[in-house]
Parts: structure tokens; C-alpha cells; sequence
């Protein structure tokens, strides 16, 4: 590792598009410590404007290339779900940290294939940043200590412009179910990750289903595409703090009335976190209100970013740069990652068969 600077390698840094784009390299840039060293992509040509545009010393048309290369400490793996699993070995046989976005695998199968992979041999980290935002981290802290009582109930609504009426053909893999990338393992998954980092591992849960819009239209091309995945979810769930909790995950929300609410009510109190994005709740700000006297969140990681998606991945990113220097392991790992795809699983088999789960996933 370098000893000033970690020194991470993104593959899929596109400059014209991507999630790269607007939240991994905008935290990288604002964060001291953290230094984008590479970029990858499939194409000589994209890849050397990425690297352009983003500052990048090195660029590669080959990411087993870069992932093979000495001066890169961490390499990010912001492709789709599909192409995670081969990206992931072999930056771990490699010896690299690995920060993959979630979910980590297409399948709870994969996913755990792709943990067990990173205890033998590496260390890797998992998107999940909501959790790591500053105001989520106040909320728990407030919990924690009794500052509204026994938390008693909550009602979420987690909200993202994907999965509406339309698309386009770029994101048609979004809407098939194979693919592993739905509103469940996504949206879902990074909402019922904040619960759990708020409330404690969710117990039991029940859900439903719908598909409001079977055939979205394809904006680049003008045809339409089939939907295999939900795009409205309702889940009951309980949590080990003996807390109700009743979440709707809406997709196809205008990207201007992105949004996220969640109202806990205990027997001394209330508290309340408001905001997200059109990208989802874990792409944006929150904004924590409560009965309780409460200190102001922490300073974000990265002073310089604003409220959009960089803020949340630059707290990854910080405590990734923590746990490298001091040998610790703070940040969300693969286990992690294994835990919510389970839990995501379990929730969808609910709604699938229309019985309740109740049981640990871990």
C-alpha cells in the first residue's frame, strides 16, 4: 500500500454516464487520502477520455490489466451485477482491496461464493453507504442510548426515479430478473440495510408485490421492453429491538420528488430522518430531526461534497482508508454483503409465496 495515498482503480469510469461517475470519482476527488490512480473500461476510447476527464494517471481497456497493475491498492468494481463475480476474483486473487457496489453477486449463491473468496484471501468492501451517512449514524446513536425510549414503530417510504414508465435501452437489464440489479436488491436492499444499521437485524418480515408498469418505453430507441421485476414493494417487517416497521419501496417516482422518509416513534420520544435522491436513499443527504436533544451529525468525510451521491460513498471511502492504515474492519465488508442478500432474498420469497418469514437469516 502507499504509504500517503490509497490509491484506487475504478472499472466502469465512464465519462459520459454511470454511477462511477457522479459518486466515486466526485468522493475520491474530494477526500484527502484517497487518490484516483486508474481507470478501466472495455473500450480504448472511453477509457482514455475517462482518464482525461476525471484526472487519472493510468487508463486501461483491460481490467484484468489494471487489476494486475502494482500501483493500484483498491479497485472498485462499478459494473453491472453480472460482470461483478470475475471482476471480484481476480481482484482478490490479486491481492487488491476490493470496494464492490451492491449487491455483491447476481444470486445469494454467488454472493456467498464471492464472501468466502474475500476470508481466504483479501479484503473486500460492500456499497452499502447509507448506513455510513452522518445523520443515520446520529439517529442510531440516539437509539442506542435511549434518547426516545424503546423505539416502538416506524413507517419508510424509499422512493427512486428507476423503474417507472420508462427507460432507456442502456438500463434494459434493470428490468430483468436474472440480472440480479431489481428494485428489491437495490432500493430494497439499501433501505432495509439503514433500518437494520438503526434498529437491529430484521427478524421477520412480510411483502408484497406489483408491477405497475409492465412494458416501459425505451426512450433511445422509441420500441418498449417486458418487466420481470417489481416495481412497487410493500414490507412488514420486526426487528431484534421488537420494533414494527412498514416500508414502501416506490420505483418510477419524476427524479425531482426523489425521496426518502422514516419516522420512528418510541414510548419517550420520536426521531426522524428525511431526503435521498432520485437515485435512492442511499444516493443523497438526510436530515435528522427529533423530541431528543441531540449533538449535530458528525462533519461529512469529504467537506467539499455536496448533498448528492459522492457524500455517502466518500464516508465508504474514508473508512476504508481507516481500516487500510490501521488494520481494522470498519467499513461494510462481504459478510455484510452476504447478510443482506439473504435478507433480500427472504423478503422476496415472502412476497412470491405470500407467507410471512420469520427466521435469522446470518
Amino acid at each position: 500500500m502507499s504509504p500517503t495515498q490509497l490509491r484506487v482503480g475504478i472499472i466502469g469510469a465512464s465519462a459520459q454516464s454511470g454511477w462511477a461517475q457522479v459518486s466515486h470519482v466526485p468522493a475520491i476527488q474530494a477526500l484527502d487520502g484517497v487518490t484516483l490512480a486508474a481507470v478501466a473500461t472495455r473500450r480504448e476510447e472511453s477509457a482514455r477520455e475517462a482518464a482525461a476527464a476525471f484526472g487519472a494517471s493510468a487508463w486501461y481497456s483491460d481490467p484484468l490489466a489494471m487489476i494486475q497493475d502494482s500501483a493500484i491498492d483498491v479497485v472498485t468494481v462499478a459494473v453491472k451485477v453480472p460482470d461483478h463475480r470475475d471482476l471480484v476474483l481476480a481482484a482478490l486473487e490479486a491481492g487488491k482491496v476490493v470496494y464492490c457496489e451492491a449487491p455483491l453477486g447476481g444470486s445469494p449463491a454467488e454472493t456467498q461464493m464471492l464472501a468466502a473468496a474475500a476470508q481466504r484471501s483479501g479484503h473486500g468492501v460492500i456499497g452499502l453507504q447509507g448506513r455510513l451517512n452522518p445523520s443515520v449514524r446520529r439517529a442510531a446513536q440516539i437509539i442506542a442510548e435511549g434518547g426516545i425510549g424503546r423505539p416502538l414503530n416506524a413507517r419508510v417510504v424509499s422512493t427512486t426515479s428507476a423503474w417507472g414508465p420508462a427507460t432507456a435501452s442502456p438500463y434494459e437489464y434493470f428490468e430483468k430478473k436474472d440480472s440480479g440489479a431489481s428494485l428489491l436488491t437495490i432500493t430494497a436492499g439499501h433501505t432495509l440495510d439503514i433500518i437494520e444499521a438503526l434498529l437491529g437485524e430484521i427478524t421477520e418480515a412480510d411483502a408484497r408485490t406489483e408491477i405497475l408498469w409492465p412494458h416501459p418505453r425505451l426512450l433511445d430507441t422509441g420500441g418498449q421492453t417486458s418487466r420481470e421485476v417489481p416495481d412497487h414493494a410493500e414490507i412488514l417487517a420486526k426487528t431484534s429491538m421488537d420494533t414494527a416497521v412498514s416500508a414502501s419501496i416506490i420505483g418510477g417516482v419524476p427524479p425531482e420528488q426523489g425521496d426518502f422518509q422514516l419516522t420512528l416513534r418510541g414510548t419517550d420520544g420520536w426521531l426522524s430522518l428525511a431526503g435521498g435522491s432520485l437515485y435512492g436513499v442511499q444516493g443523497g443527504d438526510l436530515t435528522l430531526t427529533s423530541s431528543a436533544v441531540f449533538d449535530a451529525p458528525d462533519k461529512p468525510a469529504a467537506l467539499a461534497a455536496t448533498a448528492g451521491p459522492e457524500l455517502n460513498v466518500a464516508e465508504l471511502y474514508a473508512r476504508l482508508a481507516q481500516d487500510v492504515e490501521t488494520g481494522s474492519r470498519t467499513a461494510p465488508d462481504f459478510t455484510h454483503a452476504l447478510h443482506n442478500t439473504r435478507l433480500v432474498a427472504a423478503v422476496t420469497e415472502a412476497a412470491e409465496s405470500g407467507q410471512r418469514w420469520a427466521s435469522s437469516v446470518r
